[in-house]
């Protein structure tokens, strides 16, 4: 239900998500592993997929098993900035410490949206804001 709500929460921040650009970061179960088993990211992923939306996605380690799953329906960036390039919204996933230092400027920059959902809590909200971005959380 949860892996669901990602889809409901961005389809209320910007509206019908047929022909959007989303950028998901983390693809991997977990940090620190390549393994996309049971990742939340696959199930969210093909969901946006069904919705119509436009997906982009990186993670550091699982690219390789991801892009076995999505083939090409999937557009993959090199690093997280090109990943968010040009998207209507980002989503954390799964949570590498690589994502908590974020250059929100550029994030501000490269995104077409505004729309930040972080799925994994990951990010201070005032931090995100003070970029002009729109955090979204869960559970918070």
């Amino acid at each position: 239900h949860q892996k669901r709500g990602v889809a409901v929460k961005l389809e209320r921040a910007i509206g019908q998500l047929r022909g959007k650009s989303i950028a998901l970061l983390g693809l991997a179960f977990k940090a620190d592993t390549d393994d996309v088993r049971e990742s939340p990211a696959i199930a969210i992923g093909e969901d946006l997929l069904n919705r119509g939306a436009l997906v982009s996605a990186y993670d550091p380690a699982s690219m390789e098993n991801a892009q076995r799953l999505f083939g090409d329906r999937v557009r993959f960036g090199r690093d997280v900035y090109e990943a968010i390039e040009g998207a209507d919204a980002m989503v954390a996933v799964t949570a590498w410490p690589e994502f908590d230092d974020l250059d929100w400027p550029t994030v501000h920059r490269l995104l077409k949206g505004s729309v930040v959902l972080d799925g994994r809590n990951i990010w201070n909200p005032a931090v995100v804001r003070a970029a002009g971005l729109t955090y979204l959380g869960v559970g918070r």
